[in-house]
């Protein structure tokens, strides 16, 4: 048993599975995009994506632990058809898979309708870190609204799949507005809901190209400031404390590094 403590997608799922290159919703924050413009990786602007030949083939044997997809991209009207056929290869092989998407509805139904018969294998993380959608939009520019995102967690549970939401990174500024979101979601969730900061906000946001030293981007900067100021290590812990006994809450690792909680070094503890 390692004691490295997992971070990232190791929180959450031993292995991951990605079809794209790019993705349509193009958030400022993208960790995938930070990385694929520091490797070179992706041609073109980053919400022009492309399939990846070699990815939207690949085969499939059953993996030890839960297989995540995707991580570098979302699931999207325009790339759908290209996903269903390696979630379906990833759920024949006998793979426990979680889904992580901002959702789009008319794309969850699909994935319902087309992969009923391994509903057991799957469970569904929707990222919803505001109840704004100002604040969406701005962070999150091609990414569903605030009620597209909740009918796509609604219908799922509605429909008896297993649910589950990521409010990381958290968007919003207020204690009580994060508070809120949590509780709008949580009665369509069957496992967790999961808290997390912003991790390397100006890094990011200077890699992927939002700030550069032609262009400081001041209203990005300035929200972006904003953000990291009410995730200071005080609010944070101040957060922690008002939900910490609340049903299905998680903690991801940049929250619990602030208030000491130490993790299980398995991945995917829960899932």
């Amino acid at each position: 048993m390692s004691n490295t403590r997992p971070t990232g997608t190791r929180e959450w799922a031993a292995s991951s599975v990605n079809v794209m290159s790019g993705c349509e919703h193009d958030c400022l924050y993208c960790y995938a995009k930070t990385t694929a413009k520091r490797y070179k990786t992706h041609e073109g602007p980053w919400n022009e994506a492309v399939v990846v030949p070699s990815l939207a083939t690949k085969r499939f044997g059953k993996r030890k632990g839960t297989v995540m997809f995707p991580t570098t991209h979302d699931i999207t009207p325009g790339n759908l058809e290209h996903c269903l056929p390696v979630l379906r290869r990833l759920l024949e092989a006998g793979n426990k898979v979680l889904i992580v998407s901002k959702p789009h509805p008319e794309v969850i139904g699909r994935i319902i309708a087309k992969l009923a018969e391994y509903k057991d294998q799957v469970l569904f993380r929707f990222t919803i870190g505001s109840m704004n959608d100002a604040i969406l939009k701005f962070w999150e520019p091609g990414a569903p609204t605030f009620s597209e995102r909740l009918d796509s967690l609604r219908f799922a549970h509605q429909q008896g799949w297993a649910t589950s939401v990521s409010m990381e990174p958290m968007l919003d500024l207020e204690e009580d507005d994060i508070v809120a979101c949590y509780e709008a979601v949580v009665p369509y969730v069957t496992d967790n809901v999961w808290l997390g900061k912003m991790n390397k906000v100006v890094e990011r946001l200077k890699r992927n190209g939002i700030i550069t030293a032609d262009d400081p981007n001041p209203e990005v900067s300035a929200q972006a400031g904003l953000l990291m100021g009410s995730q200071s290590d005080e609010r944070i812990k101040a957060l922690y404390d008002r939900l910490k006994d609340c049903p299905h809450i998680r903690w991801k690792e940049s929250v619990k590094a602030v208030v000491g909680i130490e993790s299980p070094a398995e991945v995917g503890m829960d899932i």
